[in-house]
């Protein structure tokens, strides 16, 4: 491998693959060497396609930050497209990456692998230990292919082929380049919007699904693309001794929840709405709680650094310039 890697970051154009590039821009990695497909250009559930273009390029390193997403609604009525389309992505990026050679390689995940009711902080040992959410376990299943995939290849031909693959679990992520479909995004975008249009339209309710109670943790994008290229970048010898062969991903989050019904306040008060919130507990809840434990990735020298309300500000400023 080169001193300057080449790099391909599958899904450039989505909220965290946009992210990453920026990120390893602004460490002076040389554009040049990154390698960067649209979707039109490059359809990852194509296996074909897939190993020809591995075949070609042959990068050193490899961010899989593409993936099927959405929310509550969007894995309620889409489970097939979003167990396959996810499935074929990883199995198609890690297989063919494996037979051009590339020896690092990163998955990025989900908090969603973790049992619905799993003891709350959420510690790596707690995958596969119990029953998943059901409004997104096909995606969630798929997620925990991933890592596995990852830890397989590692233990097949890691040490005969030099590989070292991993895998990241982030928490809730927002931010710049997120998706504010108004029926298919996760819960931040889907609130800055229905706020925004609230506001604008001078209403005087805004009734969020559910009923607020659950809790969850939320994380900036660009404090997730700084972890995982921190991670990324880890000597294999100290990554190691933070994990162990079929126990290798690791959580990436900030260590504090909230409430939705807190974040609902929150998001009205970035967004300037001043009417009222009302719940539908006719809708489903999902998970009761969902905070992770990120003690790990701590100890390997990473900390989260954008405050909740820092980065919904910055996130409905985004939304203002591109979507509104």
């Amino acid at each position: 491998m080169s001193s300057t890697p080449k790099i391909y970051v599958a899904g450039h154009r989505g909220m965290v693959g946009s992210s990453i590039v920026r990120t390893l821009l602004a460490a002076d990695h040389p554009a040049s060497a990154l390698v960067l497909r649209t979707h039109a250009e490059l359809d990852l559930c194509n296996q074909a396609q897939v190993q020809a273009f591995f075949a070609t390029e042959k990068p050193d390193q490899v961010y899989l930050a593409a993936a099927k997403v959405g929310g509550i609604h969007a894995n309620n009525t889409l489970p097939a497209d979003f167990i396959y389309q996810n499935l074929m992505m990883q199995a198609n990026v890690v297989d063919a990456a494996f037979r051009s050679g590339v020896k690092k390689l990163l998955i990025l995940g989900s908090s969603c692998i973790y049992p619905r009711l799993a003891p709350q902080p959420m510690g790596e040992a707690a995958l596969l230990t119990g029953t998943l959410e059901p409004t997104n376990e096909p995606y969630a299943i798929a997620k925990i292919a991933g890592i596995k995939l990852c830890e397989s290849y590692n233990r097949q031909y890691g040490q005969s082929h030099g590989i070292d693959y991993r895998s990241v679990m982030p928490t809730n992520l927002y931010g710049p380049g997120d998706n504010y479909h108004p029926e298919n995004s996760h819960v931040i975008p889907a609130l800055i919007r229905r706020f925004h249009e609230a506001r604008v339209n001078q209403a005087p309710m805004v009734t969020i699904w559910g009923t607020g109670s659950p809790k969850r943790e939320f994380l900036y994008v660009d404090d997730m693309a700084s972890a995982s290229v921190h991670v990324m970048n880890l000597p294999q010898a100290i990554y190691s001794q933070h994990t162990s062969p079929m126990q290798s991903h690791i959580n990436v989050g900030c260590g504090q929840d909230i409430s939705i019904a807190e974040l609902a306040q929150l998001v009205g008060q970035t967004v300037g709405y001043t009417g009222a919130i009302d719940f539908d507990a006719s809708k489903p809840d999902g998970a009761p709680r969902k905070l992770m434990d990120s003690s790990r990735i701590n100890a390997l020298g990473w900390q989260a650094q954008v405050a909740l309300q820092d980065g919904l500000q910055q996130a409905y400023q985004d939304f203002l310039k591109n979507h509104a």
